[in-house]
């Protein structure tokens, strides 16, 4: 009898939470029916500096790049069955070149370069660990870029316009979300039209507002077209709330803390 009791009450419990909202209708899935892409891994840049240090910290080059995948999909999906861009192929290029990563092409096969330079870099400013939590970083950043959705109706991103906005705050939003960058660089000021990380730390601290918010954002150029931020944002959160607005009470926030 007391059994009976105390499922009753976990029931009821559970269906409260639900129902009120401190368990989300839309919980992620387990995602063991995603399908990852795959891996070419090209070096080069052997006989770098940079090869030798991303070797012996990543040997596992195919599996470091699916973890990380995994976080940038659940960061911008519910599950396996959203219509996410099909990536079948990556071809992952270290070069021994200037610069720090860049991502090229559209499914189903994209490419992305990272410089084995920025490597050396890091390993020389603060060791091994550094290497790490920038590779990661840079890799959030550009796997974005593949498995993003693109806005309709605005342009393209060579225009600079909310496009690019969009595209590049986006990335840099799931990296922050996924602790990518040093806490420290979050700071007011600027334009939320900044694009990179002045963008996509407003987007991350979004979240707060709503916890699916880089969800819904992402899913929002399927459903607001043609796209706009404004447009986008109070399709998210409601028709109150605009960008400027909320730009405005995220700078006064920062100011704040």
């Amino acid at each position: 009898m007391k059994i009976k009791n105390v499922l009753s009450v976990l029931f009821l419990l559970l269906y409260s939470c639900g129902s009120s909202g401190l368990i989300s209708q839309e919980e992620p899935a387990n995602w063991t029916r995603f399908r990852y892409p795959e891996i070419n891994f090209v070096n080069h840049a052997g006989g770098t500096k940079g090869w030798e240090t991303y070797n012996r910290i990543i040997p596992d080059p195919e599996k470091y790049i699916n973890t990380t995948i995994i976080e940038v999909v659940k960061t911008l999906y519910w599950s396996e069955k959203d219509s996410i861009p099909d990536v079948r192929k990556i071809n992952y290029e270290l070069r021994d070149i200037d610069g720090i990563s860049a991502k090229g092409g559209n499914p189903p096969e994209i490419t992305i370069f990272y410089s084995s330079r920025w490597v050396e870099k890091s390993e020389k400013d603060a060791g091994d660990g550094k290497v790490l939590f920038e590779t990661r970083g840079v890799l959030l950043h550009e796997l974005t870029h593949g498995f993003q959705l693109e806005p309709q109706g605005i342009g393209t991103y060579g225009d600079g316009g909310e496009f690019w906005i969009f595209i590049e705050g986006m990335a840099d939003a799931v990296r922050i979300h996924n602790k990518g960058f040093p806490q420290g660089n979050r700071k007011p000021g600027g334009s939320w039209k900044d694009g990179y990380q002045r963008t996509g730390y407003f987007l991350d601290w979004l979240t707060t507002k709503d916890p699916d918010f880089l969800r819904k954002f992402n899913k929002s150029t399927l459903e607001v077209i043609p796209w706009g931020f404004d447009k986008a944002i109070r399709h998210v959160l409601g028709q109150h709330q605009g960008v400027d607005a909320l730009w405005n009470e995220y700078q006064d926030y920062l100011k704040k803390s």
